[in-house]
C-alpha cells in the first residue's frame, strides 16, 4: 500500500474560526486516512508579513511554505472579500516560491454571503495559480451562507466538499514522482 497522500489546507481568512473553517475541518476529518493526512492552515492563526522581497521565513511564513512545498496536493480556501479572494491568501501565495506548488494539484474552496460572487476567488485564483504551474482542479466548491444551518455544513456542501477532496486525493496520488507536464511556468524563468 501506498503512502497517504498529504494535503495541505489554506484558509485565507483573518477572522476567527467560522463556517468555512468548520466545514474544511468536517470535510478534511471525513478523508480515509489511510488515503490522505492533511493539515490546515487557518490565516487567522498565523502572523505573515507582507510580502517585500524578504525571505518568507523572515515574514513568519516558513512552516507554511514548508507545508506547501512537501504537499502532495493543495486546498486552498477563501471567503469572498470584494469580489475576491482575501489580501491575506493573496499575501500567503505572494510569499510562496514558485517550486512550491509548481505541478501540484489544487483545490479551490470560497464562500461568499450570495451566490452572485461565485466566480470572484475562484477566477482570481486561477490566474495566480497559473504563475506557478500548479495543476488547479477543473471545478472548484462555493459556498453560502444557505449551505449551513446554525453553523452547521448541511448536506449540499458536505457532498461537494466530499466530491471535491475525493478528487484531489485521487490527483495527489497520481501526480506524487511524477515527471512535469510541460515546459516550467513562464514565471520560472525569472
Amino acid at each position: 500500500m501506498s503512502e497517504p497522500v498529504r494535503i495541505t489546507t489554506v484558509l485565507g481568512s483573518v477572522t476567527p474560526p467560522g463556517r468555512l473553517h468548520r466545514a474544511l475541518t468536517e470535510a478534511l476529518e471525513r478523508v480515509d486516512p489511510s488515503a490522505a493526512t492533511s493539515q490546515l492552515f487557518d490565516l487567522a492563526d498565523l502572523e505573515l508579513g507582507y510580502a517585500d522581497g524578504r525571505p518568507p521565513e523572515e515574514l513568519g511564513g516558513g512552516p507554511l511554505i514548508d507545508a506547501l512545498a512537501d504537499a502532495d496536493a493543495v486546498v486552498l480556501a477563501t471567503p469572498i472579500y470584494r469580489g475576491s479572494l482575501t489580501g491575506a491568501l493573496k499575501n500567503a501565495l505572494d510569499l510562496t516560491p514558485i517550486p512550491a506548488l509548481r505541478d501540484t494539484p489544487v483545490a479551490l474552496v470560497s464562500m461568499g454571503g450570495s451566490h452572485h460572487h461565485y466566480l470572484g476567488a475562484e477566477r482570481h485564483l486561477r490566474d495566480v495559480l497559473s504563475f506557478f504551474g500548479a495543476l488547479v482542479l477543473p471545478t472548484a466548491v462555493y459556498l453560502s451562507g444557505r449551505d449551513f444551518s446554525d453553523g452547521v455544513p448541511g448536506e449540499r456542501a458536505v457532498a461537494e466538499l466530499d466530491a471535491l477532496l475525493a478528487a484531489t486525493v485521487s490527483l495527489g496520488a497520481a501526480r506524487r514522482g511524477a515527471e512535469p507536464l510541460g515546459p516550467p511556468p513562464l514565471a520560472a524563468g525569472f
